[in-house]
């Protein structure tokens, strides 16, 4: 399965609203583009898409902003193979667990939503009497254009 589809614009401005939280210029722009991103993005590609639609956007506001939404139970930070060093990409939450599968070549991730793996978090909570809040799964490989 492709990147989850695009937020509902101003999903998560609501959201923090709702919870009390203040909307800047600044904050509505790094969460314009988090609703409105096609892939993962890092930090660094969140800066430069923010800062197109507001200049005044800084790094420590996008970190800052992160953190929040973070906190929140918003987004999920991602190393996803580690495929460009230590760089770590983030998601928003839209309430499903998937499997990332990262072309260890082209870097292409795919996003993979499963009953199976539903499955399997429902067993492992049975037999190890764990109550699971998050599951991530990371696979690494090749995709179709890198394999020919």
């Amino acid at each position: 399965m492709p990147f989850p589809e695009t937020e509902i614009p101003g999903r998560l401005q609501a959201l923090l609203a709702q919870r009390g939280i203040r909307m800047t210029d600044q904050r509505r722009a790094i969460l314009s583009v988090i609703e409105t991103a096609n892939k993962h993005l890092d930090a660094s590609q969140l800066l430069r898409k923010a800062q197109k639609l507001d200049p005044s956007v800084d790094r420590s506001t996008v970190y800052r902003t992160l953190g929040l939404l973070k906190r929140q139970g918003m987004i999920d930070e991602l190393d996803l193979m580690h495929l460009n060093g230590e760089g770590h990409y983030y998601e928003r939450k839209l309430g499903r667990d998937h499997i990332h599968m990262a072309c260890l070549r082209c870097g292409k991730i795919t996003e993979f939503v499963s009953e199976r793996f539903e499955s399997l978090k429902s067993q492992m909570e049975q037999e190890c009497r764990f109550h699971i809040l998050v599951a991530r799964l990371e696979v690494g490989g090749y995709c179709t254009a890198c394999r020919r």
